[in-house]
């Protein structure tokens, strides 16, 4: 048992960080109540035999939160009056906190509180006191501007990281509550959301992850890896392209354990969204896999919406989306099912009006007693839930202790002792090579020492060089395997990635894609460095040098809009040594994603790179200076490393003491103490030259008004590489004639 506590405080540890009387429009509230669904389903939904805590299995359960039980198993006897005032309760907080800050999206959290308490208060499982245990139900708000909903949620339920002060700074500096979920920030939330679309694609990564756990770990006897992903989603995020990409894959992979809420209440900022948004989204999701449920009445059908979760655990080899149809501002009388409650608070007047309308006699950030009273059961029933599972935990340690090892990394993000040297080492010696091909080789290294590495490529895997050789495909009846088969959806795969990081410490997926085509995953990769998800980006193909498929296929900006982004290590190595730094770097820095811009063409091992050189950023390769004090200093990364060296080569010839530096990674270069930068860059010596095949763009702050950056500041062009180089001046002779020019 010790060693279970132990586990929970080291993931604890990893991870610090009354009535019905509403204004609606009756052609937004259908009279019939009961679900659209098959007969057959709706047998199903009407089964005493069948509860929601059925699917739990271990027995103590039956004692957890019996109260729902109860009212989930008698059809919904547990008072309405307590029911519709802990809504309300939700409602109001969100109204409250949004009309003190003058800011906020008040409407959603008006119209998804009957969801929201269902699911925080009768269906999931999570111990409040400790947001990281690792065998929670997840939960996903993708339509995060509606973030007050999970606040209010995460308040009630008793987590310390939102308390009443904490609603009550909602949107203000260094507030637990900011404008967006910020899994950074506030314990309890699960991933970052708030761009559209992000949340849910995150939440097939989390599925995706607990899928491929219980495939590995559960065992006929015990099973250990078993919760669910839940997740709201919005008109929004249903018009996003990501959300389709993910979605797609949700569906083809077989999540039975997702299930996303659709909050269908056909209003987005500029009005109904009948002015741009007119499909069966029914049909589409059927059409991609998934089991669709139909709520008719999201506003009060409290049963309703119970009866379709029940029926979505049925089905385990579908993710399931229940489509519940609400009213945005629910209880509003003058801005309910409009634009107006989307986006901006209600106003004092509007607020009092509401207060009225739904029988709110309190005074803002209220909780009635009684509701607060019901709501306090979730800490012991949620410490109970997690000794429950450490109990059974150190079981499975005695019975499957290789299995409960590699687990256990996965959760508590510890890697395994010595898994660096795993990694391939190079000499100038051996044999030159393309560095797609060389990262293959530290994939493959990695995947074999490190339990929780995992990845794929959208649709480019022989050329990006991402197959793990001895694993197979991640499917739908092999999910236990490790190769993860995209597709062409590479913000969708970004965005998936990033759930599965975010799912427990140990998890460290990568994606890989051509570099150029980062401009389709743009925002995903933005999303991992706000969202401190260490994804390994893989990207191939990665200059000029790619040749003859030309401008479209390579990139010229992209090392430059990178290196601007915050929380990223952009690699551009030059060979095997530098490859291999670059893993190493990336695998031990879970909290910043890595990007890795890889060759197409064949390069040689450099002499001078090193591993700890990479760790520096940028470092010297070679130098036949004295004290500090080079005629000349020339700089390069990638596959124009080896044209600075041969450069260098020459100019020594002619008797010029020059340095050779190797800036691999910007970032961790300008994380160095300033006397190792003026041991690399003295500022004394003036005269610096950088190459590089992409803009020229950012390499000033490094060369100095007095160097010169030799780069490319158009777009390139189809040829042959050798001969696309010679043309854009991305030579040594062009390095020789800028360094003579300045020494």
């Amino acid at each position: 048992m010790a060693s279970s506590l132990s586990l929970s405080q080291a993931i604890s540890a990893g991870r610090t960080s009354t009535s019905r009387n509403p204004s609606t429009p009756t052609n937004r509230l259908p009279s019939s109540l009961s679900l659209s669904s098959s007969s057959s389903s709706v047998s199903l939904l009407k089964s005493s035999s069948f509860s929601l805590k059925t699917s739990r299995r271990v027995a103590p359960r039956a004692t957890v939160r019996a109260s729902a039980v109860e009212s989930l198993d008698k059809s919904g006897t547990t008072e309405d009056t307590l029911i519709d005032k802990s809504v309300n309760t939700i409602r109001f907080l969100a109204i409250d906190a949004v009309e003190k800050a003058n800011s906020g999206h008040p409407g959603l959290p008006m119209g998804c509180a009957p969801m929201g308490h269902i699911l925080y208060d009768e269906v999931m499982r999570y111990n409040p006191k400790n947001p990281y245990w690792f065998n929670r139900d997840r939960f996903v708000l993708s339509a995060g501007h509606g973030c007050m909903l999970q606040y209010a949620l995460l308040h009630l339920a008793g987590y310390d990281s939102v308390t009443e002060e904490d609603l009550k700074n909602f949107r203000q500096w260094e507030s637990r509550t900011p404008g967006h979920p910020e899994n950074f920030e506030t314990p309890g939330i699960e991933v970052t959301t708030g761009p559209l679309g992000q949340g849910i694609a995150n939440a097939v990564g989390l599925a995706l992850a607990e899928k491929h756990l219980a495939a590995r770990f559960n065992k006929p006897d015990m099973e250990i890896v078993d919760h669910y992903t839940y997740a709201i989603l919005g008109d929004g995020c249903q018009m996003e392209g990501v959300s389709q990409e993910a979605c797609s894959l949700a569906g083809h992979w077989g999540l039975g354990k997702l299930i996303a809420f659709y909050d269908d209440n056909h209003i987005s900022i500029d009005g109904s969204t009948d002015i741009a948004f007119t499909e069966d989204v029914d049909k589409r999701f059927e059409a991609l896999g998934w089991h669709v449920i139909w709520v008719k009445n999201g506003n009060n059908g409290y049963d309703e919406i119970r009866a379709a979760i029940r029926e979505a655990k049925a089905v385990k080899d579908k993710p399931t989306l229940i489509k519940v149809t609400t009213t945005i501002g629910y209880g509003s009388p003058n801005k309910s099912n409009s634009y107006s409650v989307h986006g901006s608070a209600l106003g004092a007047k509007e607020v009092e009006a509401t207060r009225s309308n739904l029988g709110w006699p309190y005074e803002p950030f209220h909780v009635p007693e009684d509701v607060k009273k019901h709501w306090s059961r979730h800490t012991s029933e949620g410490a109970a839930l997690e000794s429950e599972w450490n109990s059974k935990f150190a079981e499975y340690v005695k019975k499957y202790s290789d299995e409960a090892a590699e687990l256990k990394s996965i959760i508590t993000g510890e890697l395994p002792s010595g898994w660096e040297k795993a990694l391939p080492t190079y000499t100038p010696e051996s044999p030159g090579d393309a560095t797609r091909n060389l990262s293959q080789q530290c994939l493959n290294a990695l995947a074999i020492v490190l339990p929780g590495f995992l990845g794929g490529s959208a649709d480019l895997a022989s050329s990006n060089m991402t197959l793990l050789k001895m694993f197979g495909n991640f499917q739908k009846d092999t999910p236990e395997e490790r190769n993860l088969r995209f597709g062409v959806r590479e913000h969708g795969m970004g965005s998936i990635c990033n759930g599965i990081a975010l799912h427990s410490p140990g998890f460290i997926p990568y994606c890989a894609t051509f570099f150029v085509f980062t401009d389709y995953m743009r925002a995903s990769i933005r999303m991992a460095a706000l969202s401190q998800a260490g994804v390994i980006f893989v990207m191939t193909h990665d200059s000029i040098g790619l040749g003859e498929d030309g401008p479209t296929h390579q990139p010229i900006e992209h090392l430059a809009s990178f290196r601007a982004m915050p929380n990223v290590f952009m690699f551009r190595p030059a060979d095997g040594t530098e490859t291999a730094g670059a893993y190493r770097v990336a695998v031990l820095n879970k909290k910043t994603p890595s990007i890795l811009a890889l060759s197409r063409q064949k390069l040689p091992q450099l002499p001078g790179t090193s591993i700890e050189g990479v760790e520096k950023g940028g470092y010297i390769i070679s130098d036949n200076s004295k004290g500090n004090n080079p005629d000349v200093i020339l700089m390069g990364t990638g596959s124009e490393l080896e044209i600075a060296a041969k450069a260098a080569d020459d100019l020594r010839k002619d008797g010029k003491a020059v340095r050779v530096v190797s800036f691999v990674s910007w970032e961790l270069f300008d994380a160095q103490s300033e006397s190792y930068k003026e041991s690399v860059l003295p500022a004394d010596v003036t005269a610096r030259v950088s190459i590089e095949a992409g803009t020229t763009f950012g390499w000033l702050k490094y060369v100095g008004c007095k160097g010169k950056a030799i780069g490319i500041d158009r777009f390139g062009a189809s040829a042959p590489a050798g001969k696309i180089y010679k043309e854009l001046g991305i030579t040594k002779e062009a390095v020789i004639e800028a360094a003579k020019s300045l020494c």
